[in-house]
């Protein structure tokens, strides 16, 4: 075979293509940091009712707790692969951030991360988030979210979720309750406040739509 002499320029040109190609691969997996001004607080009313399941051999009861709206800015995804309940339920939670968060996300890098169901934030300095109201701010204006689909068309909507998509999610904010023949149990319980930090803190949504808003 004959020796082929590529030019130090078509290298850096073929490596600048392979850049693009890859930071676009990467903002279609993961999204980008946006930030959306104006996004109300979530709206939440008292409710009753709730649906069954069958996943992984337990029957699921889904109690309906609140009606449950939240429009939102999405700021980190993460998916679940386990064989646990909780990964067939909800095999992909949802970071959202509305209010002030969402309006200075891209001002200020929270630095987003999500794992074992929950989600986590830091900066730099107390200083970056005075803008939103300090430490509290952030909590009271972001959650996570363990969302349980409640048809076909919403559970692929989810899969569909970006860090940077602009989203209405509606359905009931739920406690779970599931059962085994053989007597083994399960228990989910959302929170239903904004206001609570910790382990309970997320919210278990029982999704009934989802919306791709501009």
């Amino acid at each position: 075979m004959k020796n082929v002499y590529i030019s130090p320029k078509i290298k850096l040109s073929v490596f600048a293509a392979v850049i693009v190609i890859l930071t676009a691969i990467m903002i279609y997996n993961n999204g980008s940091r946006e930030c959306v001004s104006n996004i109300p607080e979530p709206v939440q009313e008292e409710a009753d009712g709730g649906t069954f399941l069958d996943k992984r051999g337990y029957h699921v009861a889904v109690n309906y707790k609140y009606s449950y709206k939240i429009e939102a800015l999405v700021v980190h995804t993460h998916n679940y692969y386990g064989l646990s309940l909780g990964d067939a339920l909800a095999p992909k939670d949802v970071a959202l951030a509305w209010g002030n968060v969402a309006r200075y996300n891209t001002q200020i890098d929270f630095h987003w991360a999500q794992s074992g169901r929950w989600y986590r934030w830091h900066t730099k300095t107390y200083e970056e988030i005075a803008p939103v109201g300090g430490e509290d701010g952030v909590n009271r204006c972001s959650s996570n979210n363990h969302l349980i689909a409640a048809d076909s068309n919403v559970k692929s909507a989810i899969r569909k979720m970006r860090r940077g998509d602009h989203v209405r999610i509606t359905g009931y904010l739920s406690n779970i309750y599931a059962t085994k023949p053989n007597g083994t149990t399960f228990t989910w319980s959302s929170s239903t406040t904004r206001e609570d930090t910790g382990d309970g803190s997320c919210e278990v949504i029982y999704v009934t739509k989802v919306e791709f808003l501009d």
